[in-house]
């Protein structure tokens, strides 16, 4: 018994790696096809779809999605306090794929920052409170659809749409929290809904049909609006800003919100000692130090050499620069 618990822990082991490998390469792949759709039509930062004719595009997708199924697969054979810290592996990825490839460089205090972020997260994932055992899609469905956890979904919906309708325009293109703020937020009610269905398909395959059930079609509604609404945020992240930067962000911010969204839902938090919460608290603050000198740090790295800053705008982030000083900043 105990060599076939190390096994499935070696089994989970590689899958939780090679997610990492494949999604901290989707970043850059993804990267690379939308530089390249930008030069033939509109960017997506602008709101323009051309990527979806770019292969390289497609490529990061299929990478993206063969590292989020063999991170699914992960959890099957090992437990989440071992493959849940391993998806920080993906930012250490992105951020040297980033420096070799893209020649998108780190300062010294994004290095730091990015070290924060990757400690904060993994202590909080480690003291997070383990979620309940759910065998039922109706189950889930009263977790979901009980005051504490509603009110978070109005939460996250009224600052969504804050966010997209009041800042994606104005301040979306310089400040890059507006784009990874609405991806983490909707990412926390994805995570949700794709625990649900995948409770569903569990238990359809093992000969309990749940796609009788309206509840099974809501959750599948829910994840799909919210994968879509990701993917175009992040398109527009990725295309705007720092990839080195933009990674470690997201996973800090995603991680953090579907944190607090599986605490509210399943009411584990009951279960912690205080050490745990204390613990927790920390990781919080440290995530909050690493993001915020990642924010702070994220154009120092990419200073033209040749005295070319004096041919771009005051703000590091306005797109309004001409071709040749884009070209000498990336």
């Amino acid at each position: 018994m105990a060599m076939a618990e190390t096994r499935d822990n070696v089994i989970g082991l590689i899958l939780a790696v090679s997610s990492s490998l494949f999604i901290g390469s989707s970043f850059i792949i993804k990267k690379m096809g939308l530089k390249k759709a930008a030069n033939n039509g509109k960017s997506a930062a602008t709101g323009g779809h051309s990527y979806l004719y770019e292969p390289w595009w497609w490529a990061g997708m299929i990478s993206m999605i063969a590292g989020e199924v063999a991170n699914f697969a992960a959890y099957a054979f090992a437990p989440a306090i071992l493959v849940t810290p391993l998806g920080a592996l993906s930012i250490i990825v992105s951020s040297v794929l980033a420096h070799f490839i893209l020649e998108e460089r780190l300062h010294i205090f994004g290095m730091l920052g990015c070290a924060l972020c990757v400690v904060g997260s993994t202590s909080i994932v480690l003291h997070a409170p383990h979620e309940k055992d759910i065998h039922s899609v109706k189950e889930v469905w009263q977790l979901a659809t009980e005051p504490g956890f509603i009110v978070y979904i109005c939460l996250v919906a009224i600052m969504v749409c804050v966010l997209i309708f009041r800042f994606v325009r104005s301040h979306g293109q310089k400040h890059m929290m507006v784009y990874i703020g609405i991806c983490s937020l909707m990412g926390s009610i994805t995570v949700m809904g794709v625990k649900a269905v995948g409770i569903a398909l569990k238990l359809t395959f093992e000969g309990m049909n749940q796609f009788v059930y309206f509840e099974t079609w809501i959750f599948t509604v829910v994840v799909i609006g919210c994968c879509l609404t990701q993917i175009n945020y992040l398109n527009k992240a990725l295309d705007t800003f720092n990839t080195a930067v933009v990674s470690p962000v997201y996973y800090v911010m995603f991680t953090s919100f579907t944190i607090i969204a599986s605490i509210i839902m399943f009411k584990d938090w009951a279960k912690q000692e205080a050490s745990q919460i204390a613990t927790e608290l920390c990781g919080f603050v440290t995530i909050l130090s690493g993001t915020f000198l990642l924010h702070k740090t994220k154009d120092m790295g990419n200073k033209p050499a040749d005295g070319a800053v004096h041919s771009t705008s005051e703000d590091p982030d306005d797109n309004t620069k001409t071709p040749q000083s884009q070209t000498n900043q990336i």
